[in-house]
Formats: structure tokens, sequence, C-alpha cells
């Protein structure tokens, strides 16, 4: 790759958005893609390269009447380890005080908005309430996901024992920093056949790796490529919200693909991987040469294998013309899901509203049960219960009946007949890896592509990120697991570029995950698959409880509803390397994980 890290230029992309307030509770409206600040068009052909618009630079040295400066408190106002919301006028600013220090930041994670100062502080960053992503309170810099973007940093000064921030109107309007990217000054890019780097799958992991490469100035060719018609968007909203339109759901805007020369190709699938030659084919005969691969495929959802399994109106839920369909057809008739794990209920949850009915199928006997256990899984099988939806536990599909070649009814092993007019189909996913079988990219007897800790397969210069990969897990004694989650497939991607450039980084992050029920939202931290207990403290009737899930005397895991931050101080704790054990958890006394500010 010779001489090509040398850093061009760089030019920061501001958006200018001003995203409507959203507090505390209204978090899955902003899950909902309804404030989402994005719009564009999918870019047609999957030969389509755009490379002429670039974005104007906004000008780098605010001046003065772009910025607003204020005395925000007096020093004694905040301890150590306090942070505090303070106004400046044209919006809020976080003001931390730590080891004596203050600093000021953003006040809202960029990821979905949350209120930043309900979060954790510990070790010189702040951890969002919500969904765990963390930020560098020195620089503002995003240091773990979920979300793309960092917070903006704004100047402190200390004069006669008063606090002053000062701050640029755009940046308080903005809350969020977009990183300064390299941008790409390879001539040939759009024409030719070949690349520097090429990323199969165009979800977090892919998205993030591109991004990631362009922060740390490769300004080489960088292709991204995908199955899906869109530019990458945020998958996890789709069962959450199956109105949301794709340009709702896009995580950066067609713009940003053409400013920092990533190329994106649509409905692109590829057939096979030549790793000697270093090649790779495309269905249409398309062929593209690369130095560095990054394979984040994803998964396949599985299917049913029942009889009636080719009726229309029965949809595995992948994309955004999948999850809009289902809630046409949805609309004031009868729904079928079949599994009750994320997806499945996700979507039973948001059907309640829209359909005349709503009923689950699941082989087990309470919803989640491998994921949260017994106990858990039954007070939130009550709250659908609640909300009129029907289970049909321990039983599964026989056959799906038609009428005119349309779905009329779910008939189950235990011989029920239900009524149905639309039916999502929930029971998992499969590593999307066929096309790697003749490739000598091993896989293991599930088809998950295995990586070591910097994500590399066992093929030089083949990197392999997110869902379709198994990889050493650092705080479980790097047991070799496989972890489908938002957060995990953004730092693996992350990862992975930094080995591209020989950073020599390792994946070692307490993976975070959330679901979002009848305007509830469930927070989980850890890796819990093994579990031989569960303690639960608070009250799981009112829904109010946090969950440690134990094996033999340690916590491994924690999951928590309407109990902040809770899980984002376990996943902080386990992320400075500290064990939990269980008796700490038995006695009910959370002071030793509360401590001040909570």
């Amino acid at each position: 790759m010779g001489g090509c890290f040398s850093k061009p230029k760089p030019v920061e992309l501001k958006i200018e958005v001003v995203l409507p307030e959203k507090e505390r509770g209204k978090e899955e409206l902003s899950a909902s893609g309804k404030g989402s600040p994005r719009a564009y068009q999918g870019n047609g052909t999957a030969r389509h390269f755009h490379t002429e618009e670039r974005l104007p630079a906004p000008h780098p040295y605010p001046s003065a009447q772009d910025c607003v400066e204020a005395a925000v408190c007096h020093v004694k106002d905040l301890e150590n380890g306090q942070m505090r919301e303070v106004e400046l006028g044209w919006g809020k600013v976080l003001l931390v005080k730590d080891n004596g220090e203050f600093h000021a930041l953003g006040h809202k994670c960029p990821h979905y908005g949350a209120p930043l100062v309900k979060g954790v502080l510990s070790r010189g960053r702040v951890r969002c309430p919500w969904h765990g992503a963390c930020f560098n309170i020195s620089t503002g810099d995003l240091e773990d996901f979920p979300g793309l973007d960092s917070l903006h940093k704004f100047q402190v000064k200390i004069e006669k024992e008063k606090v002053y921030v000062r701050a640029s109107k755009q940046a308080l309007q903005l809350q969020r920093r977009t990183k300064v990217m390299a941008k790409c000054i390879s001539p040939s890019a759009g024409h030719s056949g070949s690349t520097n780097v090429l990323i199969v799958g165009a979800g977090a992991a892919g998205l993030v790796c591109a991004e990631t490469l362009r922060q740390e100035g490769f300004s080489d060719r960088i292709v991204l490529c995908t199955l899906d018609r869109h530019l990458p968007y945020d998958r996890p909203k789709l069962s959450k919200s199956l109105d949301a339109q794709p340009e709702q759901l896009a995580l950066r805007p067609k713009e940003f693909f053409r400013a920092y020369g990533i190329e994106v190709l649509t409905e692109a699938q590829v057939v096979t991987v030549d790793v000697r030659n270093k090649k790779v084919v495309f269905k249409d005969g398309f062929k593209l040469e690369y130095s560095k691969l990054l394979l984040a495929p994803g998964s396949s959802p599985k299917t049913l294998s029942c009889k009636g399994k080719e009726v229309e109106n029965v949809f595995t839920i992948r994309t955004p013309e999948d999850a809009n369909r289902v809630v046409r057809l949805a609309r004031g008739r009868n729904a079928v899901v079949v599994g009750a794990g994320f997806l499945g209920m996700e979507v039973a949850a948001y059907l309640t509203e829209k359909a005349h009915s709503v009923s689950v199928v699941e082989l087990e006997e309470t919803p989640f049960k491998r994921f949260l256990g017994e106990r858990v899984g039954r007070a939130l099988m009550k709250m659908f219960e609640n909300n009129r939806v029907k289970f049909y536990m321990q039983t599964e599909v026989s056959e799906l009946r038609a009428q005119e070649g349309k779905l009329k009814e779910v008939v189950l092993k235990s011989s029920k007949v239900v009524r149905a007019d639309v039916c999502v189909v929930g029971i998992g996913a499969v590593p999307a890896t066929g096309f790697l079988r003749q490739s000598g990219i091993s896989l293991d007897s599930r088809g998950f592509i295995p990586v070591n800790k910097m994500m590399q397969t066992n093929v030089p210069g083949v990197f392999a990120a997110g869902d379709a990969v198994t990889f050493p897990l650092a705080w479980r004694n790097n047991r070799k697991v496989n972890i489908p989650h938002w957060q995990m497939a953004h730092a693996q991607g992350r990862v992975a570029a930094q080995n591209m450039l020989a950073q020599e980084a390792e994946i070692s992050i307490v993976p975070y995950l959330w679901t979002a029920m009848f305007g509830k939202s469930l927070r989980y931290a850890g890796y819990g698959e093994g579990f031989d207990d569960v303690i639960i403290q608070g009250d799981l009737e009112e829904l109010k409880f946090v969950a440690f899930y134990t094996k033999g005397d340690e916590v491994i895991a924690v999951a928590s509803m309407n109990y902040d931050p809770i899980v984002s101080k376990v996943a902080e704790v386990l992320a400075a390397g500290r064990a939990i054990r269980k008796r700490e958890v038995e006695t009910g006394d959370m002071s030793w994980l509360t401590g001040k500010g909570s």
C-alpha cells in the first residue's frame, strides 16, 4: 500500500440538524426513527458510483459571534465524580468534575439522544445510561458503541472560583461531532476492477470499518457492498418500529459516502472469494480485486419447513420492505408471530396497536427463556398478556393453511388452529457464509467464521466481523463465542480496520444490548450463556427490577427494567476488569454499585 497513509487535509463534515427535545421514556420515539435527521434516495443500480459532489467545508475556526460564553457554576458546586447539565443559552452542556478538573461536553448521546447526565462516570469516560456507548471526557471521542459520532468538547476556564464554558452555537445545536476523516485520493475510483479495501456487508461492522479507516487517515479506495438496496441503515429499529421508512433508518446520508469516497455497491451479491488471487466474483459476473478484505455478511433468518410454507403473507423480517409489508397486512387483521425471542416479541409488541389480534407461538414454556431465565420471561409474558397478546407455548407450527393462496390459518402441533392473515417468523438465524464454502477461509461446523482477537481469519489480509463470526471473549477467559448484537458489530468493525492498518488492536469490550416493548426498555450487559442462577432485586410484578445472572459464584450478566443506570454501572465494573461475586448481589445492598450520583 506504500505511501498512501500521508494524511490529506481533513475536512470535518457537519450536517445541520436540530433534533426535538426527547427525554427519558421517549427513548423509543427515537428508535422509531421519527426524529431521524437523514434522508436520501437509494443509489440505484449496483454499478452506479458516486464521485461527483463534495460537501462544502465549514470554517475551521468559528468567529466570535458564532460562540457563546458564560459562567455556569461555582468551583465548589460540583464534587469529584459529579456531572451536571448546565444551560448556555443556545443549548445545554454536560459539565463533569473528575480528579479536580472540569470538562464540558455535549449532553446527549449521539446514538438515540439519551441524557448523559443520567449515565455513569468512571475511568475518565461517561457511559450512556440507555445503550452503553462510552465517551472520553477529555476529548469527547466515542470509545465504546453503539453509534457513529462523538461528542463536542467545549472550552472550560476557571476565573475567581467561577467555572466558565465557551462553545460554538452550531456545536451546541448539533449535539454530535463526526470525526475528521481523510478523503479518497485514488484516481481510478469508480472505474477500475481493483480496490484497496473491500468490505462485504454494509451493516454496523462494515460501515464502522470503512469510517475507522478514513478516521485513521487511510486515503485509498474503499468499496462496501451489500445485498440490500439501501445504504447502511439501523437494522435493530426494524422489529421495534415496523413502519419506519428506509430514509428514517439511514445511518449516514448519501452525501456522507460521497464526501469521504466510501463507494457503496447495492444489490451486489458476492458468489465466490478467491483468496489466492485476492479477487471476488459477484453474481452478475463483475470481478473485483482487493488488497484487504473484511467479511461482514451477517446472517439469514431461518424459515419454517412445515406444510404450506410457500403460502403468501408469511414473512421473516430482514429489510424495511419486509417490515412495512407486515404492518400493512396486519392492520385490523389477525397476526401470528412464531418465536418468542427478541425479534418475535418486539414485532408482537409493535403489532398490538395495529392488528385485530396478535398470537405468539413458541417451543419453550416462557418467552426469552434461554436468555433471561424463567422468572423474568414470565414477568414479560404477563406484560404482553395485559396488552391482549395470546400465547401458544410448548408447541410449534405443523401447517400453514391458505385460502386462494393467501394465509388464513396456522395449525399447531397441539392441534389448535389459529386464525391468521399475516405470519412473522422469528425463529433464529444462520450465518450467511455459504459463498465462502470453497474459499479456503475456515468456517466452523455451524457456518460461523472463527477469528482471533484482532478479527483475523485463518487467511492473512482477510478479516471478519459482526453476526457471522465467533471470537474470543476476553473477560470470559477467551471463550469462543458468537454475539450477534449491534454494539458488538460496531466494535469488531473498528478493530478489523485498525488491524488492516497494522495497529495491533484487540477486541475487549463487554457486550451490551437492549430491547424495547410497549414503550419500556430492557437493558442487558455481559454474556450470560450457561448461567446457573438468577438473583432478582426490585419488583418483577411492577417491571422495576434488576436481574443478575450467575455461574458458580460469579456474576456473568445483568438485565434491568426501569432501573437506570444500573446496567451501565455493571458494564463499567466488568469493563474495568473487576469480577462481581454472587454474594455481593445476594444481599440486596447495592451501594457498592450505585455509589453516588445515581
